[in-house]
């Protein structure tokens, strides 16, 4: 069996002797948690014979469209912003996770789109935003203490509580990111 999807994705299933017949056994198969497909077998019995025909039908799920998958992260262009910021989540109570990062730097472009995706994930509980350090004045780029770029900051209650320095993989810099969120959220 094959089927092709809207995403570009292409779901397979090949099963000899035995296998075939236990899997197909099972009502319906989920592929996938947050969208994907189901897999649902109906045993039907023809008049006159007196072996089984199996209908196979698969279809598409989508589980809670309605939120957003991702959103987009609010650029900070200079310190009174900052401040701005920072009061607006002290206010609210909310963690603020900052990307600082260069329109040059390929890790930084990289990790952008991953982190909108996170933040979509933690939609009211955590604000997201970036910084472009090669347009913004130096005294902001001085008040994180950037040197190294990407570098994501957790910021809480008007400091800088803990950051990551994104030069390795992105999988391992959201995920850490991620662990940062849960502490202080």
């Amino acid at each position: 069996m094959a089927a092709l999807a809207s995403n570009p994705q292409m779901l397979t299933r090949q099963a000899h002797g035995n296998k075939k017949e236990q899997f197909w056994r099972k009502e319906s198969l989920n592929l996938e948690k947050k969208c994907g497909f189901c897999v649902s077998v109906y045993n039907n019995e023809k008049l006159g014979r007196s072996h089984m025909e199996k209908e196979r039908r698969l279809k598409a799920f989508w589980s809670n469209i309605s939120q957003p998958t991702t959103l987009e992260m609010e650029p900070i262009n200079n310190v009174e912003e900052l401040d701005a910021v920072l009061s607006h989540a002290r206010q609210l109570s909310q963690p603020i996770i900052i990307e600082w990062m260069a329109s040059w730097c390929r890790k930084c472009i990289y990790l952008k789109p991953k982190l909108e995706k996170l933040a979509a994930e933690y939609n009211n509980r955590a604000k997201f935003y970036y910084v472009d350090v090669n347009k913004v004045p130096q005294t902001l780029v001085k008040r994180g203490n950037i040197s190294k770029m990407p570098t994501i900051q957790l910021w809480k209650e008007d400091e800088m509580k803990e950051e990551v320095i994104g030069g390795h993989k992105g999988w391992l810099v959201i995920e850490e990111v991620r662990e940062l969120i849960n502490k202080y959220v």
